[in-house]
């Protein structure tokens, strides 16, 4: 079964903020959920560490995440947001902190790879016979850049291990985002001049098309989506979301990669009316991979980001999938499509991870 690499997951947020213990098995979670009210943030969780290993799943790109102010869930019983820049930036780094602190006190269940000899490391632990559980491997990720308050504090972000920055969630100070639309700012400009001094990838989700376009014209490192679909397979969809045509197309000509969403909304935003779950089949997700790599002319330039657990549970998941146990059920509509095993070995981690293992540092 192929190693999969997950380009996105909300770890720090779901465990710091509602008390998810992903080192247990998911039965345990969605048990602790229902008692505590948790599973209102997105409904049944997918995750624990039993889970991941059944599946293969060895490395994920955890976030750094939260939510301003203006679009905190009121149902959601003590979630953290913020009002400003300073408190975004205090979160994330507390976030950050926390993935350091696994990684210290549950080596067993959490590893970070912030290094190519940790990448190394790792895969050679996940690639050996073992009798108990492998850990889960764990790249930083920012999503939505307003916890960096100064240019000048990037390498600081870098050294204590973030690799990857999305600049928007929503709409902020450097570019639009999902629901508030925008290009990039003067701010955002120089924030990504700077971000490249440093080394860091550019992830392009949520980010308003004019921002995400300027951004494949001017950005010279890395550039990914690590969780974004083609706008155009998607019935009924009607928002800045996910990716037009001309930005996989230019991501392509970057060299860039899309983590494909194997979440309802993002196959059909009708799924609700069209049936709920049960409606929608990862054969959607296999036709988005298809669609990207029949754009590309080849396999390289897609992978997974699934966001389990970002605002989005088992019920709002593709039928097969129960929890990440299930994600290799994407596999056979891949091979039913005409993907033999070294294609799908590429698209389950081997992009992300010939990518990855570039940026990195020594």
């Amino acid at each position: 079964m192929p190693f999969i690499l997950d380009a996105h997951q909300d770890l720090a947020y779901n465990m710091t903020v509602l008390g998810r213990d992903y080192s247990l098995p998911n039965a345990q979670t969605r048990l602790r959920d229902r008692q505590t009210g948790n599973d209102a943030y997105g409904g049944g969780s997918l995750l624990g560490l039993p889970e991941y290993n059944a599946a293969q799943v060895g490395l994920v790109f955890g976030t750094l995440f939260s939510v301003p102010e203006r679009r905190s869930n009121p149902k959601l019983e003590g979630e953290e947001y913020y009002r400003t820049p300073a408190e975004a930036h205090r979160l994330y780094w507390n976030q950050l902190d926390y993935y350091h602190k696994l990684a210290e006190t549950q080596s067993d269940a959490f590893r970070l790879v912030l290094t190519k000899q940790e990448l190394k490391s790792h895969l050679e632990l996940w690639q050996s016979e073992t009798d108990g559980l492998k850990p889960l491997g764990i790249v930083p990720l920012m999503e939505g850049a307003e916890g960096i308050l100064d240019l000048d504090e990037l390498p600081a972000w870098w050294e204590r291990g973030l690799r990857i920055i999305g600049l928007a969630w929503a709409g902020n100070r450097f570019c639009g985002g999902t629901r508030e639309p925008g290009g990039l700012t003067a701010e955002g400009k120089d924030l990504i001049h700077a971000m490249a001094e440093v080394g860091f990838v550019l992830d392009l989700s949520h980010m308003d098309e004019p921002a995400a376009l300027e951004c494949l014209e001017i950005y010279p490192g890395q550039i990914i989506a690590s969780h974004a679909n083609a706008a155009k397979l998607v019935k009924g969809y009607n928002s800045n979301r996910l990716l037009s045509g001309e930005v996989i197309t230019k991501l392509i000509a970057r060299d860039g990669l899309i983590g494909v969403l194997p979440i309802n909304v993002f196959l059909n935003a009708e799924w609700q009316k069209d049936g709920g779950k049960t409606a929608i089949s990862l054969r959607m997700v296999a036709e988005q991979i298809d669609y990207i790599c029949q754009m590309a002319g080849d396999v390289r330039h897609v992978g997974i980001g699934t966001d389990f657990d970002g605002g989005f549970g088992v019920e709002q998941v593709p039928a097969e999938i129960d929890t990440i146990a299930d994600l290799p059920l994407l596999f056979p509509f891949l091979e039913e499509l005409g993907y033999d095993s070294k294609e799908i070995d590429r698209i389950a981690s081997g992009n992300f991870l010939d990518m990855i293992e570039t940026t990195l540092p020594a």
